[in-house]
Formats: C-alpha cells, sequence, structure tokens
C-alpha cells in the first residue's frame, strides 16, 4: 500500500500546520477568466467599482488553493486518500493580490467506514489565514483514508 498516514494516524484534536503561499495578481486573474469571470477577480479598474473596491480572488481560487495547502498538510495518506464531501465552507475575508495564505487541519471527527472495514473516516475543519493570521476561509469536510490492519 505504500507509506504514507493510515486512518489510525488521525486522532481527535490533532492538528497540522501548512507552509504558507502568495497569491499573486495574474494567478488571480488567470483563475477568474477560466472559472469565475465576475468583474472583482478580473480587472483592478472593474474591482474598483465593486462593493470590494479592489481586486480580490475568487473564493473558488482560495478553496483550491486551501485543497493544494491541505494536501500537502495532511499528505500522504497511504494509497492515497478518497474525499468524501464538503460539509460546510465559508469564506469570512476578502483574499487580495500579495497575501499569504496558511492552512491549519484539526481532525474533529474519525469513525470507521460501515460498508468497507477496510477503510476509516476522518472530517477535518481547515482554517486558512492570511499573513495577518485572518481567517479568510473555513472548510469542513471528510475524507477516507485506508486502516493499517488492512495493508
Amino acid at each position: 500500500m505504500g507509506e504514507g498516514r493510515f486512518f489510525e494516524d488521525f486522532v481527535v484534536g490533532q492538528t497540522f500546520r501548512s507552509k504558507s503561499a502568495r497569491i499573486e495578481k495574474e494567478r488571480i486573474i488567470a483563475f477568474a477568466r477560466e472559472f469565475d469571470p465576475q468583474p472583482q477577480h478580473l480587472s483592478e479598474a472593474a474591482a474598483a467599482q465593486s462593493h470590494f473596491g479592489a481586486l480580490v480572488a475568487s473564493g473558488w481560487h482560495v478553496a483550491a488553493t486551501g485543497m493544494s495547502l491541505f494536501l500537502e498538510n495532511v499528505h500522504p495518506i497511504a494509497g492515497g486518500g478518497q474525499g468524501l464531501g464538503v460539509e460546510s465552507i465559508a469564506w469570512s475575508r476578502p483574499v487580495r493580490p500579495g497575501d499569504a495564505l496558511s492552512v491549519e487541519t484539526e481532525v474533529i471527527a474519525t469513525r470507521l467506514s460501515r460498508s468497507r472495514p477496510d477503510k476509516g473516516l476522518v472530517t477535518v475543519r481547515d482554517r486558512m489565514f492570511n499573513q495577518d493570521d485572518q481567517i479568510v476561509q473555513t472548510v469542513t469536510h471528510t475524507f477516507m483514508a485506508p486502516r493499517r490492519s488492512a495493508a
């Protein structure tokens, strides 16, 4: 099954903190062009006229960045993890060009899979912070990890 974390390696209350990733203006605009073409994400001039008053990253860009940081943070999951769903996502503060984001992952629940005895389910809360330690996003999601005894 390879190296990595197994279900048994996750304990409620355990936390992980990622390195930071800088969000650059060019990437905000490129992401928006492809996935979320709203004025506040596409151009500084248009964003200045929005209620944000300046260019901001799409929430989906922030979420994708958060997923990448989460994977660097917690992974590798032995044999690869499997996402099961997002229970909630909230964007509490806009992300602007130059912001440096990091994620703190907290294990909030674990349980054995009822249908797959060789797997366990891990629910985590990811809080994403900017360089000023302000929360910009909170996500609660669950993934499946193999049990060590099944390896």
